[in-house]
Order: structure tokens, then sequence, then C-alpha cells
């Protein structure tokens, strides 16, 4: 119930403020070499938008052992020396540092955990990175906070040439999620002038007997007629709050081999950001859009967006 009525919040924050997001940006930083790329979006999307910039970074201890309070204190310090250069480095760039946050526990908890004390707007961390002993992948980490957030995630990745993104990408299926995905994608487009698309994709049909195939294309060209029409709608939403419109496109396939190919056209991949909502309905047997977001989580060549299912939406239910 607790985070069905913050997300609520952050849903009313949201179309209060024309799709942008609430006022606190959280950095989760892990001192890594692609720190650099995640802390310089941080900062342009917290000083574009006039939000709050957080940062935490999350340590864990060793199993016991007879060394366990030495190893402990080696690694918080540690922990904390990371987190005050990252800080450092921050002011350096321009940026300015609400709050500084050292947890200890597991990354994704803590991450997650600290996001709902401070009612978080966005969400903003590296896909890989180094831990405080030997070199970790990061990618369980920011994957655990996609798939278990109640707040919007940036996963930044694609090196230091993906930032600031040209082309914005979302995955629109009709839901609530994915449009507020598009609105929180196209605020941050807006900030750097970027070109936006909406995609809405249809699944690949099965073949049928002649007579039924004639009847299926009069009816899924009615209804791909509708769809583009609805799209066009939620494109001129989009520019009347925020003064971008992103063209539209409605395509059959796979969902996230059209949004990930959408985003091969015209610039370099890793200079677009995709994004969408974390699962929805579509309009054709109503299906699913969570293995979506999570094939784009770990397939997109540059950020990714991924805004979190609303409960209680209309078109969200079973």
């Amino acid at each position: 119930m607790v985070v069905r009525d913050r997300l609520r919040k952050l849903d009313r924050k949201v179309s209060k403020e024309n799709g942008l997001f609430a006022v606190k940006v959280l950095l989760a930083t892990d001192g890594s070499k692609d720190a650099t790329l995640v802390t310089k979006a941080a900062i342009d999307i917290a000083r574009g938008t006039s939000s709050e910039l957080h940062v935490v970074r999350a340590w864990r201890s060793v199993p016991s052992t007879r060394l366990e309070s030495y190893v402990r204190t080696q690694l918080k310090q540690e922990a904390r020396e990371s987190l005050t250069e990252q800080v450092r480095r921050i002011k350096a760039d321009g940026g300015d540092v609400a709050q500084v946050h050292l947890k200890e526990g597991s990354a994704v908890d803590e991450i997650l955990g600290l996001a709902g004390e401070i009612d978080a707007g966005l969400i903003v961390i590296g896909s890989r990175g180094l831990g405080p002993v030997k070199r970790l992948v990061m990618g369980s980490v920011s994957g655990g906070v996609v798939h278990h957030s109640s707040y919007p995630v940036l996963v930044m990745r694609g090196g230091q040439e993906a930032w600031p993104s040209k082309r914005i990408i979302v995955g629109d299926d009709g839901s609530k999620a994915a449009k507020r995905a598009g609105e929180l994608a196209a605020s941050i487009g807006k900030l750097f002038g970027a070109q936006g698309l909406l995609v809405r994709v249809y699944p690949q049909l099965p073949e049928v007997d002649l007579e039924a195939r004639r009847l299926n294309a009069r009816m899924i060209d009615d209804e791909l007629r509708r769809e583009e029409s609805e799209l066009a709608e939620r494109a001129e939403e989009i520019e009347k709050y925020l003064g971008l419109r992103p063209k539209i496109r409605v395509a059959v396939g796979e969902v996230a081999a059209e949004l990930l190919e959408a985003a091969e056209e015209e610039h370099a991949p890793e200079k677009v950001l995709v994004a969408a909502g974390s699962r929805g309905l579509g309009t054709i047997q109503r299906m699913r859009l969570g293995s979506v977001s999570t094939k784009i989580l770990y397939a997109a060549k540059g950020p990714v967006l991924i805004y979190p299912r609303i409960p209680g939406a209309v078109e969200e239910l079973p």
C-alpha cells in the first residue's frame, strides 16, 4: 500500500508538472570508470529541471571472519573515500549536491530504500561498475533496481559519447506507464534539443487461410489506423506541454527488436535514449510488456529509461 501511494503521488506530480519529474534526482554511484558518464547525466538533468541532486554509495561487508572488524572498516573507508571523490567531481563540474548518502547493505535494497525515503523523481545508475575489492558486473544491480523500483530509472551506458542523447525512442503500448515514460523522456530530450519517436508495435500475425486473411487484413488495417491516430494524439500532448513533438510509427514485429532497430537509424545507437514502461498492456490480446523492457535494458547500446508500472491503472489490470 505504501509503494502504491508513493507511485500515485509521483504520477500526480508528473501530470501536474507537464511531464517533468519530481524535484529529486538520485545518483547511484559505485566508483567505477563509468561514473563520469552517469554523473554527467545526473548533473545535467538535475540542473536542467531545477531538481535536487542526491548521491548514494552502497557498500557491503564480507562474511564473518577473524578479520571481520578490520575488513569492514577498510571497506567502509574505501566507500566513503569513493563517495567523497564523486562529490568533489560533481562540484568541479558545476553540479550542486543536496545530500550524500553512505549505505551499508545490498546495493539494490539500499538504493531503492533511499529512493523511497527521499521520494526520488528519477534514479540514475550505470550498467557496469567496480566493486570495493574486485571488478564486478554491475548489470545485476542496475537490473535489480529497474525490476523492483517504484520510481523511474535511467540506466546509463554507451561510453562517454553517449551523453547527451540526440534521439529519444519511446515504446508506447497504450499503457499509462508508457505514456509517463514518453513524457519523462521528452522532458530529458527537451534539455538537449533531441529528436523524438513514438513507436507502437504489433506482434507478427500467424498465417491463416485466404478468406480469413482477407477479413483479418481489413480488421487489422482499421485497428492500425486507430492506433496511429491515438499515437498522434500522444505526440500532440507532448508537443503541447514540452514543446517537443515526436514523430510516430506503427510497426508489426517483435517489440524489443523494432525499438532497438529504430535506435540504429540516423544516429549512432549510443546516442539514442530508449524509453518504455516496465510493464504494460497492448490493445491486441493485452500483451505484457515486462519482458520487452528487460530485453531493451540488456540489449540497448545507449541509455535506457524505464518507467515503473502504475498500480491501479485500468489498462494494466490482468
